[in-house]
């Protein structure tokens, strides 16, 4: 009888550190989808490595998150939709790039304030966009051309 009731107080500690850490987690995720944020839209060539959740970031901070991905069948550019907190006033001409964590990080969209004194309104799309650049191709091409493989160059020396 007594080993059943300290079973009980142990599975109930276990459940009890569990749910503190989902809720823990749940926090620290900020999937919680306040309603201190607004939406803007934006449309890339490129959006390689960056998912729904990934941060939006100004000067290394970050000020929001993308929300959803799709694709514009008419145009066939990446667009996404990313929630910015309420207190980030972005000019009408302000850019978007998608941008690395590094060579091996995850993507981030960084979010470079312009200089007008029209404010983008929740719904509106972020007009100058930078796609992500293919590091694997960037890497090939430095391959080819440090081990001379550009034959043309060879051709036309004196």
């Amino acid at each position: 009888m007594g080993n059943k009731i300290i079973e009980t107080l142990v599975g109930t500690a276990v459940l009890a550190v569990a749910g503190f850490f989902l809720v823990y987690a749940y926090n620290a995720a900020d999937m919680s989808g306040s309603s201190d944020s607004y939406t803007l839209l934006a449309s890339f060539d490129r959006v390689d490595g960056l998912a729904v959740g990934s941060d939006v970031r100004m000067s290394g901070i970050k000020i929001g998150t993308v929300t959803n991905q799709t694709l514009n069948s008419d145009s066939f550019l990446a667009q996404i939709e990313i929630s910015i907190d309420k207190g980030i006033d972005l000019p009408t001409d302000s850019s978007a790039k998608v941008a690395s964590d590094g060579l091996l990080g995850g993507a981030y969209v960084a979010l470079d304030a312009g200089g007008s004194m029209d404010i983008l309104e929740a719904g509106d799309e972020i007009e100058f966009t930078q796609g992500s650049v293919d590091i694997m191709s960037l890497i090939g091409q430095a391959i080819f051309s440090f081990t001379g493989g550009n034959d043309e160059a060879k051709d036309q020396a004196p």
